[in-house]
């Protein structure tokens, strides 16, 4: 037996693809379970995120154990096997094996050193558990790609990365004064809710802001970070979900915005942040009237 993945991620598949094929809770209790009563595979895991889909399995024959795990996920995730076909990769035995690794240490993330990998992978062998369809070898690699996990990021300090930048415009906002200090009291949109996104909003989040707005163009997910920030142990933020068509109200309202999204064209044109500027003013918001005014440049607030 052997061990082989396949799947697509945010670097094989455009984001619209992406959140089609997302799989819910029952889809994936469903995905695991027909992939260990197929005739190639007697383990499965599954890995599912904002950003990727990949199924583990331990099969017998490689050819057949590629072209069935993929009719699995077509059939699972609603897309059509030759719509999803051109985005799947597939990794064998070692590259397997080093893929996941990878994917553990957030090398493959679409923020470099992300942290949130590692309760996702810990969440899916868990699952995998449950439902006895993990034995010994996705037990093994589960566990030690967690093990690599933590070590790469306790050593090397690989998930300050995503962090830094939000860090930094906080720290440019605050004039040299004390981030914290600045951060009281002050509203934060954030657009997107991806990887990079939340580990925006937990660095506001952290810095002390009081309420964080996330907007996305899918509902569910705005509302899955909205749900995390506000159970966080460890800050008192208040967070909301808000649609897509909101953003231009939000823009008023709030005191930073950083935009995070896989959109193609420009999510805040200079337009936009010109107009919530003119709003600001009409309102009477204090930094406004004093003359603050962002980089209303195309496209400055547009993150990755």
């Amino acid at each position: 037996m052997s061990l082989l993945v396949v799947g697509l991620s945010h670097r094989s598949a455009p984001v619209s693809v992406l959140e089609r094929a997302a799989l819910h809770l029952d889809a994936q209790v469903k995905l695991l379970q027909d992939t260990v009563a197929a005739e190639p595979a007697t383990e499965a895991a599954v890995l599912a995120t904002c950003n990727r889909i990949e199924l583990y399995a331990d099969v017998d024959k490689f050819h057949a154990g590629v072209a069935e795990l993929s009719t699995l996920l077509a059939q699972h995730s609603g897309v059509g096997l030759e719509e999803l076909t051109p985005y799947l990769y597939v990794h064998y035995e070692d590259r397997a094996v080093h893929h996941l690794f990878s994917v553990a240490c957030g090398l493959d993330s679409m923020v470099v050193g992300e942290g949130q990998i590692l309760g996702q992978i810990k969440d899916s062998l868990a699952k995998a558990q449950d439902l006895h369809t993990a034995g010994r070898l996705l037990n093994d690699l589960f566990q030690q790609a967690l093990r690599v996990g933590k070590r790469a990021h306790s050593e090397t300090g690989i998930d300050r990365a995503g962090q830094s930048l939000v860090t930094f415009g906080l720290e440019q906002l605050s004039f040299g004064a004390d981030v914290q200090e600045w951060a009281r009291g002050k509203k934060a949109l954030v657009i997107g809710a991806g990887s990079m996104s939340s580990l925006a909003a937990a660095t506001l989040a952290r810095a002390g802001v009081a309420e964080i707005v996330v907007a996305n163009r899918t509902g569910e997910r705005a509302e899955r970070l909205a749900q995390i920030l506000s159970d966080g142990d460890d800050t008192d933020v208040l967070a909301r979900a808000v649609p897509m068509n909101a953003v231009p109200g939000e823009l008023t309202r709030a005191d930073v915005v950083v935009s995070c999204t896989g959109a193609t064209g420009l999510v805040l044109t200079a337009e936009a942040v010109a107009s919530a500027v003119r709003g600001r003013i009409a309102e009477g918001t204090p930094d406004a009237a004093a003359g603050r005014k962002p980089d209303a440049r195309p496209g400055a607030a547009d993150g990755p």
